[in-house]
């Protein structure tokens, strides 16, 4: 190629603005752009292929941006940042509707043919005979029009939920570890269920056997950090390879634990870890380099963080109030930009564990337990509670997600409470 031995290139029809911010993320930067400079970035990134600079794009998809993305990378060919973008409007479709209704034709089209998230739920559950009704193995999504919870399957009988990694990736829910027993017998297989054909399939577990143990999916990979096994808590974690399907061991943890809160914010891994006395550490894992670096560290008496999710740039942790107090938690916030923390205002109640629970999509966080899910509106500021939704009956701990459940699978399930229904009013009217 000739230009490889020129001193001097000229690209002509490429802002010098777009090229300084593909330099600056190549240099490792994570800079947050406006509009203008979404669209310099849009066309370098196209023109010169950069995977690292779309990469980032994607990360940055907001409720404030995100139709302008869609339409900038619909006319520059970026199609995972056009596809990533249409599904975030079609997740966000109730807030932005009158917006996404001035879109062309064959861009409306496109959002509306993609599957919504919906949230959904599954309890605490331990391997028990095939035989036994067990309502915590249901698996069951929120229908938020209706505002009832829909049963569209079971976890196998061998699975368990109980102290088990849950994670979901490209639509799919990988449960990895768990027990079984007051004993807390480690659970050795590792289960994926696929939402777009119903159906669980079986995969290797960990060469570290552990319950209580964070899984991550991340970029076609699964995290399994830290854990337990045998009472002793673990330093260890690994990688799971969708592509390969083996699992390899990665640099180890700062210090052995169970059950680390951990999120994904800008496209990247970050744990919480705790330090006694009373301090909550902030580390991120660096893909490429196999490292956890420390990002930040708070210090609150008697409290520690026990949940944290990523959203923009902040990372929200959610720990106890004074004196052991899981009922009035705070949350603090921590932008990864300024690197400054912030704690939001009030308290925020945690009953019966519901803050431990979210999850967010869009600007919306869900959390929930048995009496109701309680949406929140997230800003850099504060959690506003947005609105009410049914409980999910189950006791012991929960795991929430979201899936893209295909219609016909809904379908299936309210049919099925439908025809139980039938059939407890049929044996009710021939009992009496």
């Amino acid at each position: 190629m000739r230009e490889s031995t020129q001193d001097e290139l000229h690209l002509q029809s490429l802002s010098a603005k777009g090229f300084l911010i593909m330099l600056s993320v190549l240099a490792g930067e994570q800079p947050l752009l406006n509009c203008e400079e979404i669209l310099q970035a849009v066309e370098c990134a196209a023109f010169l292929q950069v995977q690292i600079l779309a990469k980032h794009l994607v990360n940055l998809i907001n409720t404030d941006n995100c139709l302008f993305m869609y339409q900038a990378a619909e006319t520059y060919g970026l199609l995972d940042l056009f596809h990533s973008a249409a599904l975030y409007i079609r997740d966000s479709y109730a807030l932005l509707e009158e917006e996404i209704q001035l879109l062309p034709t064959d861009l409306l089209q496109y959002v509306e043919s993609l599957l919504p998230s919906t949230f959904v739920a599954v309890g605490a559950h331990t391997p028990a005979s095939s035989f036994l009704e067990d309502a915590s193995r249901k698996i069951c999504f929120l229908d938020e029009q209706n505002n009832q919870w829909e049963s569209f399957g079971c976890i196998p009988d061998n699975a368990s939920t109980f102290l088990a990694g849950i994670a979901t990736l490209d639509n799919k829910v990988y449960i990895v570890g768990g027990a079984r027993g007051a004993n807390k017998q480690v659970v050795e297989r590792s289960f994926c269920y696929d939402a777009a054909n119903h159906s669980w399939s079986e995969f290797s577990s960990p060469h570290q056997l552990r319950y209580e143990v964070t899984l991550v999916g991340h970029e076609e990979h699964l995290y399994a950090i830290g854990g337990e096994y045998e009472n002793v808590p673990v330093v260890s974690v690994e990688k799971y390879s969708l592509c390969s399907q083996t699992w390899s061991f990665l640099s180890e943890l700062p210090q052995p634990t169970a059950g680390p809160p951990a999120s994904k914010a800008m496209g990247k891994i970050f744990i919480c870890l705790w330090k006694p006395p009373d301090t909550t550490i902030i580390y991120e894992y660096d893909i490429q380099k196999d490292e956890w670096i420390y990002v930040s560290s708070i210090t609150r008496q008697q409290s520690y963080g026990h949940c944290m999710i990523g959203h923009r740039d902040n990372l929200y942790v959610m720990r106890n109030g004074p004196s052991d107090d899981f009922l009035r938690c705070t949350i603090e916030s921590f932008n990864l930009t300024t690197k400054q923390w912030t704690t939001l205002s009030g308290q925020y109640v945690n009953s019966k564990g519901a803050l431990f629970t979210a999850v967010i999509r869009g600007d919306t966080v869900f959390t929930l337990n048995r009496a109701l899910t309680l949406l929140y509106s997230v800003d850099s500021h504060n959690w506003k509670p947005k609105k009410e939704r049914a409980g999910f009956n189950r006791g012991g701990s929960l795991h929430t997600f979201f899936l893209r459940i295909p219609e016909e699978t809904k379908i299936m399930a309210k049919q099925n409470r439908m025809n139980a229904l039938k059939r407890h009013f049929n044996v009710r009217k021939c009992s009496s």
